[in-house]
């Protein structure tokens, strides 16, 4: 999953993307709605986090373009107000949802997942193929019974993989979809990522690079 968190509170949205980088999502953060309509122009985002009361554009507009765009991204409002009528009007502007600060990590990561499974065709939130399990809401894979211990890098190409079925996916692919926008396109990440999972799938081999193309599951 690729989410945009977008807040003034840089603390709160530093402190949040890196907790959500745990739990295997690219992350990007913004600390304004200018900024925040750029990324979306630029990258894909499965969700959009939003505060509604940002400087310069508000969350509130920055939601209003999603809407009105041809973009599959989801929006959760961040808002200190609770009252009724706030989520209410929130929702009114074409948010998916809406959580209200102070919130609970927890509640955060459920509703995230929550919102990624709302996509066309939506996605189980367990996948399955050729004896890998991947839980996305527990985060746990096994194979064959055995449960594998992944990095949150392995575990998100594997996501991406699995969803692809036995399709072929790009290095490119996986990288704008499993890792944020501070990676450098240039790197061996993918690459070194892929060789570690590969050895942690174990055999029989199931994770196979195509040359010149990309890499695919199947047996």
């Amino acid at each position: 999953m690729r989410v945009l968190i977008a807040d003034d509170e840089r603390m709160l949205a530093d402190t949040v993307a890196e907790g959500l980088r745990r739990f295997a999502m690219a992350v990007d953060v913004v600390y304004d709605g200018d900024s925040a309509l750029e990324r979306l122009g630029v990258n894909r985002y499965d969700v959009a986090v939003l505060d509604r009361d940002m400087p310069g554009r508000s969350g509130d507009e920055v939601c209003r373009w999603i809407a009105g765009a041809d973009v599959d991204t989801r929006v959760l409002l961040l808002t200190a107000a609770a009252g009724i009528r706030d989520r209410v009007e929130g929702l009114g502007l074409g948010a998916d949802d809406y959580l209200t600060k102070p919130f609970a990590f927890a509640e955060l990561v459920a509703r995230l997942q929550a919102l990624s499974r709302r996509t066309t065709p939506a996605l189980p939130p367990v996948l399955e193929q050729d004896g890998i399990v991947l839980d996305v809401t527990r985060h746990t894979v096994n194979r064959d019974g055995r449960l594998l211990s992944l990095s949150p890098k392995e575990f998100a190409v594997l996501h991406v993989l699995l969803r692809a079925g036995r399709r072929v996916v790009s290095a490119e692919d996986l990288l704008e979809q499993a890792w944020d926008e501070n990676t450098d396109p240039f790197t061996n990440t993918v690459r070194t990522t892929v060789m570690t999972l590969r050895r942690k799938l174990g055999e029989p081999p199931v994770l196979h690079t195509v040359p010149r193309t990309g890499y695919r599951l199947g047996s």
